[in-house]
């Protein structure tokens, strides 16, 4: 079923035998193989109790270097932590009573977290690269506030050695936007199932197909999020002002989070490059007349096909929506 692929983020497909002749490190097999066996099983109704025996040992035979390589461009390291791939809101909901302290369910079924000591974003620890592609579009001043190539390196850095550090990380891919021509392909890699599952519901969830669109080799990229927000920036690091810093670089497509659990600054985040990307789209060559406009709103469509547009109005001491 297509839902078996969300698991882990290195069981992206499972390949035809035409494809296994290559090998991959014992530990990653064993677990890939292990979790997708385990994934598949979940799926099983009682009518297809025969064909579960046919899936045992054999899974760990259909992986392939390619699945070791799209963890491992990452900077990741699959013989230490579980990489856990667009799984299903029970998985994380489950991860995340498991293995977070202080989450419980609501009456209602929703899940409550605790972010740590951020309980809102950190605006004034937000970072911009200053690189050639990308400076003269950026308005700097107190909002986009610049930052070197070497100190966003550092943290990223930082943030990989620190999601390493971990016995499981959760990995999610979706897009920002519906439209094709438009959208922007997301990745977000974080070491808390709570991230995951609040990126889930923001992102537009990939068809089967449209994974293609987040392989290592896609083009446009997708834009990476790392989220080690559990683990601090260093305070000494050149350009930072305190333990939290959320930095972007567009040219390397990469944003990344240090010392700061709180969710929202990810949508913060993959909003901060829609608004960059859309008004050079689909060109920087054509008049601002016919490039596009982001928009910071949302749209119900009522029962008969009625639309209402959200936009919200934020400024001093109000927050409100606007229909």
């Amino acid at each position: 079923p297509p839902s078996s692929r969300v698991v882990f983020y290195t069981v992206r497909r499972v390949r035809g035998h035409a494809s296994l002749s290559m090998a991959a490190p014992s530990h990653l097999k064993k677990s890939l193989g292990r979790n997708l066996k385990d994934n598949y099983l979940k799926h099983w109704t009682p009518e297809d109790g025969g064909k579960t025996s046919a899936m045992g040992a054999d899974m760990e035979d259909m992986l392939t270097d390619e699945h070791v390589r799209s963890v491992q461009n990452l900077g990741l390291d699959p013989d230490k932590v579980e990489v856990y791939y667009n799984a299903s809101p029970a998985i994380l909901y489950e991860q995340a009573l498991r293995y977070e302290k202080g989450t419980s369910i609501t009456a209602t079924g929703a899940l409550v977290v605790r972010s740590g000591v951020k309980t809102g974003r950190s605006p004034q620890d937000k970072r911009v690269v200053d690189e050639p592609s990308s400076s003269r579009d950026v308005w700097w001043g107190k909002v986009n506030i610049k930052l070197e190539e070497a100190s966003f390196l550092v943290n990223r850095e930082r943030a990989i050695d620190y999601l390493n550090t971990n016995d499981r990380i959760y990995v999610t891919d979706g897009f920002a936007g519906w439209d094709p021509d438009y959208r922007v392909p997301v990745r977000v890699i974080t070491s808390r199932a709570y991230h995951a599952l609040f990126m889930q519901n923001m992102l537009v969830v990939p068809s089967e197909k449209e994974l293609d669109e987040f392989e290592v080799d896609a083009f446009p990229k997708p834009f990476v999020i790392y989220n080690a927000g559990m683990f601090p920036a260093n305070r000494y690091t050149e350009g930072m002002t305190s333990s939290t810093s959320v930095s972007i670089n567009f040219e390397r497509g990469e944003m990344v989070i240090l010392g700061t659990q709180y969710a929202g600054e990810m949508k913060k985040g993959v909003l901060t490059v829609m608004m960059y990307l859309m008004p050079l789209r689909p060109s920087r060559n054509l008049s601002p007349a016919v490039r596009a406009l982001p928009l910071h709103s949302s749209c119900n469509v009522g029962k008969d096909g009625d639309v209402s547009l959200f936009f919200w109005v934020v400024g001093y001491r109000q927050n409100n929506p606007v229909c």
